[in-house]
């Protein structure tokens, strides 16, 4: 990627629901992709897709009986020490462990979220620690529910019922130590918690307008900063994105971005800060001596030039004495060039015309049966004609037939040497029959 910013791929692996979340696993090989719908996907580094969780059954009652989510999910997490795990919440009112191995054919584990009335509630955010044995859970009622995978998952290892307002939380974080929780609400406030000490928030910031639901809250690499986004007012006309001292909550620094301020990144490693605006634009902040890779290498890229291909059209030379080998053809048209390839018989692979004379085994074109071959050609041809007298035809074989017999004379010589013809009016000859009157 150079200082253009253009994607190399673009895909839309959910159809047409929401992504709410987006989270590398620790390899940065795989990609967790959470939508609004009830499965979630895995995508490799290239945007191909490697795994897809199955959707549970909607009609069983007993969450703990299906393989899957039967409502939309809310949120979801990587494991920091497993890359073959992965935690996602869901509409449904259960979180569930999924492992790559499965091919997510069933969940690993599954917890279920209660209210205080035993109702389920909608956990709306999750986290994982840095030790990834301990995952917390931020519901919808304003809870929070942290559950230990070393132990039972019947109930909550730990929990607070009274954490925020009955509004849903945006956004929750365990602290790199590992002792601290950070958790973001719908009720407009940001609150600080010690878990040796879970009854009571060591620090509060409020006034934090959020118009989503997903507005995220983190920790600095070092955990001396928390920072935290807000919503564009109706009487503003940008959002921010607030640093707080860890320590005790004041403001170190705001940042004005033109739209909403949703969801935000510090990457550890490269020291650089990723934010997503509700406009559709993704920000990044960085500094050139303490930031490493990421985005400072393509800020410093050359942005390539577009090289238009130059297209030269082929000159055609008339010239009418040229060689014949060397001789160019006018360019056609389509019809014209489809009537020169009708007469060649190779071209229009023209089927072999009917032979006059009748070889191979074929007839000739007098006809098509074999009698109608020898009627056509054998007796037309020996056809005496009307205006020819039959008498003379064999009266002027008479004298050859005398001096040279050959057929009918020698047959008779001995029995009727002597030829009898016919008399004209002779006896015998039976009277015409009368008409009936």
């Amino acid at each position: 990627m150079d200082s253009g910013m253009r994607t190399f791929r673009t895909l839309q692996p959910c159809d047409n629901h929401p992504i709410r979340g987006l989270h590398y696993s620790g390899t940065g090989d795989l990609m967790l992709v959470v939508s609004g719908a009830a499965q979630a996907k895995v995508l490799d580094r290239d945007g191909f897709e490697q795994l897809e969780t199955v959707k549970g059954d909607m009609y069983i009652t007993d969450q703990a009986k299906t393989k899957g989510h039967t409502a939309g999910l809310l949120s979801g997490a990587w494991s920091p020490i497993s890359r073959e795990e992965f935690l996602t919440t869901s509409s449904d009112g259960t979180a569930r462990i999924w492992d790559l191995l499965s091919g997510g054919r069933n969940h690993k584990a599954l917890v279920k979220c209660r209210a205080q009335n035993g109702l389920k509630v909608s956990p709306t955010a999750c986290c994982y620690n840095q030790e990834g044995k301990v995952f917390g859970l931020g519901c919808a009622d304003g809870s929070i529910q942290l559950w230990d995978l070393r132990k039972s998952t019947v109930a909550p290892s730990s929990q607070l019922r009274k954490a925020h307002q009955p509004a849903e939380i945006s956004g929750i974080s365990f602290s790199h130590i590992g002792n601290q929780l950070l958790t973001r609400s719908c009720d407009d406030t940001l609150k600080l918690w010690d878990l040796r000490n879970f009854k009571s928030c060591l620090n509060e910031v409020g006034d934090l307008y959020s118009r989503y639901d997903t507005t995220d809250c983190l920790f600095s690499p070092n955990d001396k900063i928390v920072i935290t986004a807000t919503s564009v007012k109706k009487d503003e006309d940008c959002g921010h994105l607030l640093f707080y001292d860890t320590a005790t909550f004041e403001l170190i620094r705001k940042l004005d971005l033109e739209s909403h301020v949703i969801k935000v990144l510090w990457h550890p490693k490269l020291n650089q800060i990723f934010v997503g605006n509700g406009n559709g634009v993704i920000k990044c902040y960085f500094d050139d001596r303490r930031s490493l890779r990421g985005a400072t290498l393509c800020a410093k890229k050359v942005q390539k030039r577009i090289q238009h291909a130059e297209i030269v059209s082929s000159q055609q030379v008339i010239t009418p004495h040229a060689l014949p080998l060397f001789r160019q053809e006018r360019r056609k048209t389509s019809r014209k060039q489809m009537e020169k390839d009708r007469l060649d018989p190779v071209k229009s692979r023209r089927p072999d015309l009917p032979i006059t004379s009748g070889q191979g085994g074929r007839v000739a074109s007098s006809g098509g049966t074999l009698s109608s071959y020898v009627i056509r050609n054998l007796g037309l041809s020996k056809r005496v004609d009307d205006d020819q007298d039959p008498r003379e035809a064999i009266l002027k074989y008479a004298k050859e037939a005398e001096e040279n017999p050959y057929w009918i004379t020698p047959a008779y010589a001995k029995t009727q040497p002597k030829v009898i013809l016919k008399r004209e009016g002779g006896d015998g000859e039976p009277s015409a029959k009368r008409s009936k009157p």
